[in-house]
């Protein structure tokens, strides 16, 4: 967050010089290109000679391979590449790489709205309506439309080994995790972590300003990935994971971990996994290509193959062995401009709770 904050601060001072890009209202080209799959509006002469794409995101490495691995069997001269950070870490990235004028990603996800919003603010969102976006909901599209989109959504809820915590034992409510039985026994993640900062956002005013202070007192640990969060509950490291992001449980269980799902009663939070081109990009037209294929139904299968993760799309089914996001009962912030301005006050009370532990 200090990286983040001073990558900011420095960026404001420049005015954002070369990165400022006029958000006018955009329209969809007069005759999509009919893909195997999905429409386009790239200029396919033009993503030949670029020969090349990268992708910033803040999904595990193996899910990236084999999504780009899902592109290119499409595309299989095209150059592919990526680079995985969690949320806060990757923009700072992004915004030190535009303050030294050095643009070397096409598309960004990240699963901070906040931070999304932030970005398209500032001009670094390249505006393209993708024929492909018709089939998404106006919240999930940015207004003006074209300078990003949910490319999925991600839940997160409690999780446990039933190996080391019998299921009549194990927590059912977000208050449970208070009991003084599991001390030292909670993993969650960094407070880089977009869907930590929706668990904290959406439960803090359901469960009262008290409950985070009172978790605290149970000693987390915080970890960068869901995978080391998983994997520590199946080595018996830990006993549970709080705001469990559901795709990684539904990942480790399809290998055969012993491993327990929990969505409380009271709901789960979910937050976007939001993905933009960036202006400026070394990749234009590949980066409009890979937009178009990415946001069909086949871009998202193959995301939902890859990494498990839930469509915004009603057409594309849920993950195998998962449950339906209209069978959840999702917690999702209303105001991303408050989820936004609440970020730091998340970032320091959460880097206090879990702080000795990193």
């Amino acid at each position: 967050m200090k990286l983040f904050a001073a990558a900011t601060v420095a960026l404001c001072a420049v005015g954002w010089a070369g990165f400022s890009q006029a958000q006018a209202q955009a329209k969809l080209c007069d005759k999509p290109r009919q893909m195997e799959g999905f429409k386009s509006c790239a200029d396919l002469a033009k993503v030949e000679a670029e020969g090349a794409f990268v992708l910033y995101s803040t999904d595990p490495e193996q899910g990236q391979v084999k999504l780009l691995a899902s592109f290119n069997k499409l595309f299989p001269n095209i150059k592919t590449s990526y680079v995985r950070l969690q949320a806060g870490a990757l923009y700072a990235k992004v915004l030190s790489e535009r303050q030294a004028k050095s643009y070397l990603v096409d598309v960004i996800q990240i699963s901070d709205m906040g931070m999304i919003l932030d970005f398209q603010r500032k001009g670094g969102f390249h505006q393209y309506i993708s024929p492909e976006m018709a089939a998404f909901k106006p919240e999930y599209k940015s207004k003006p439309e074209g300078f990003w989109t949910w490319g999925s959504i991600i839940m997160g809820g409690i999780a446990y080994n039933p190996n080391n915590v019998p299921a009549a034992e194990a927590p059912k409510t977000w208050q449970d995790l208070l009991n003084p039985k599991w001390k030292d026994a909670i993993n969650v993640k960094v407070s880089n972590s977009g869907l930590q900062h929706g668990v904290w956002y959406m439960l803090k005013p359901i469960l009262g300003d008290g409950y985070f202070k009172q978790f605290g007192e149970q000693k987390p640990r915080a970890f960068d990935s869901y995978v080391q969060q998983y994997g520590r509950l199946v080595d018996g490291q830990d006993k549970i994971i709080m705001g469990a992001q559901y795709s990684g449980f539904i990942e480790f269980k399809a290998k055969g971990a012993p491993l327990a799902f929990v969505f409380p009663d009271t709901g789960v939070p979910a937050v976007s996994e939001t993905y933009g081109i960036v202006a400026e990009g070394p990749h234009p037209n590949t980066a409009e290509l890979f937009m178009d294929w990415f946001l069909s139904p086949i871009g998202q299968k193959a995301l939902s193959d890859a990494l498990l993760l839930h469509s915004p799309r009603d057409d594309v089914p849920a993950p195998a062995g998962s449950v339906a996001l209209k069978d959840m009962k999702l917690l999702i912030p209303a105001d991303w401009e408050a989820f936004e301005k609440d970020r730091p006050s998340f970032a320091k009370e959460w880097d206090r709770i879990v702080g000795a532990r990193r």
